[in-house]
């Protein structure tokens, strides 16, 4: 059994003091709660070291996600992205500015946009993706192969009700 951690002693003070509470679920999601700020500082950090804020990240890793030639329709953008649709334009016309999107007319449908990912879209999330990966295996690195696959199964399991 490893040592003991804040949320041990935040659970055993809460316990003592509301012992006809059950506190078996503040042990589980205190833990997720505080695993999820460590992660958001580590993607902050990668982002940031390849000059892309979060939200710049999550619209071009949909668009690098397609595959070639990196293009989706706004509609696409926002399925993926779970924003509105006010929100995703604005989004898409900072990345135009900054020139790693741009705006094409659908080859197939001329009333239809493309946000097409440009060269410098594409080497900023390759290399935010890249640094990224690194930083949560390191997250991980305290548990085997075997357990972060037992607590993938798990937490894909919790989380199926919500997606």
């Amino acid at each position: 059994m490893p040592a003991h951690d804040e949320v041990d002693r935040i659970v055993d003070a809460w316990s003592r003091e509301r012992p006809d509470l059950d506190f078996t679920p503040l042990q589980v999601l205190s833990r997720v709660g505080r695993l999820s700020r460590h992660l958001e500082r580590a993607r902050r950090a990668a982002f940031a070291a390849s000059g892309l804020e979060s939200w710049e990240f999550d619209v071009l890793a949909a668009i690098r996600r397609a595959g070639a030639p990196y293009h989706l329709s706004p509609k696409a953008l926002l399925q993926q992205t779970l924003v509105s649709s006010g929100t995703m334009t604005n989004r898409i016309d900072r990345l135009v500015d900054r020139q790693l999107v741009e705006r094409r007319t659908d080859p197939n449908d001329g009333r239809g946009i493309l946000v097409v990912m440009t060269d410098s879209g594409r080497e900023r999330v390759d290399a935010a993706i890249s640094t990224l990966q690194q930083a949560e295996a390191e997250l991980l690195d305290g548990l085997s192969t075997v357990d972060q696959d037992r607590l993938s199964i798990l937490l894909r399991k919790l989380s199926l009700d919500f997606d």
